[in-house]
């Protein structure tokens, strides 16, 4: 018992140490911006990120890995590689002393001294790993809203083209119709260009962060257009048939499958239910026969 209390205090006393770290930090800030009011409030992220940023430093490769997989979940929260590292550490931590608790109060079959560290590894182990597999489905989530949302976005890309206006007019449009993730890249691309980014490379890196094959496809087309002075309008309406031609394909392949599917659910679920009313009748006066 000994070794966890030393354990479970250890941990405690670092993240209160890591408190008025950040605590004396703000004060600081305050003091040298003469008010209170004057020093921006930081979130309770950034006084992580701050706060275990000698353990959250991260090798550049593995940093712009995790950025751009930030950027593929849309910057959820503002957060940097960093800061991400920080919600980690801090989570891992959180749960290592859940586990210790769980460890000691829950009868496991193995001595305190041996369970309770266990228990902390698991859950410290889950708490690290927890962040990450969130970082995935919302990745996933959001693929899934620009796949979903890119033949009817090619559309109207298509009729405003084709009515006279410019493709970054058509983008701007794009932006006012859809409050999704789409909407969300298109305007980060309409603000690169703003800042003077070339229109081009700035659809290339949208195309090259989302990760949409699509996606991709109507870029290089659009960049091969501009390239080669064929006119867009045509090469939109292409391209927005063939996505139609796609979705289209796909959700025949997604019906066709849905007869193999529902095998599982009527052996698992209604098989034994119509058993039970087909045969509960004849076992039960089988058995009063028996008797």
């Amino acid at each position: 018992m000994l070794p966890i209390a030393i354990a479970a205090g250890l941990i405690c006393g670092v993240i209160v140490f890591g408190y008025f770290i950040v605590l004396d930090q703000l004060r600081a800030s305050a003091a040298n911006g003469g008010h209170l009011s004057a020093a921006p409030r930081q979130t309770f992220v950034k006084q992580l990120e701050s706060m275990l940023r000698p353990v959250s430093r991260l090798p550049t490769r593995t940093a712009l890995q995790l950025r751009q997989k930030l950027s593929q979940g849309g910057n959820p929260g503002g957060l940097t590689p960093a800061g991400f590292q920080a919600v980690r550490y801090s989570l891992a931590a959180l749960m290592a002393i859940v586990g210790l608790g769980v460890g000691l109060l829950l009868p496991l079959g193995l001595p305190d001294i041996v369970s309770a560290p266990l228990a902390g590894a698991a859950f410290a182990a889950i708490g690290f790993v927890a962040p990450g597999l969130w970082l995935e489905q919302r990745i996933s989530q959001r693929r899934h809203q620009i796949q979903r949302s890119l033949a009817e976005a090619t559309d109207l890309l298509t009729l405003v083209v084709e009515s006279g206006m410019s493709l970054d007019e058509g983008l701007l449009s794009i932006t006012e119709r859809f409050h999704n993730a789409l909407g969300d890249e298109i305007g980060k691309v309409l603000r690169e260009i703003r800042l003077g980014r070339p229109r081009m490379a700035a659809l290339e890196h949208m195309a090259d962060t989302v990760g949409v094959p699509d996606l991709h496809h109507l870029v290089e087309s659009i960049v091969q257009s501009d390239q080669m002075g064929v006119p867009i309008a045509r090469l939109l309406r292409v391209q927005a048939t063939e996505m139609r031609r796609r979705q289209r394909q796909g959700a025949q392949e997604r019906a066709a499958q849905a007869s193999s599917r529902m095998v599982f659910p009527m052996v698992g679920c209604i098989f034994p239910v119509l058993w039970v009313v087909l045969l509960g009748p004849a076992i039960i006066q089988v058995l009063k026969s028996l008797h």
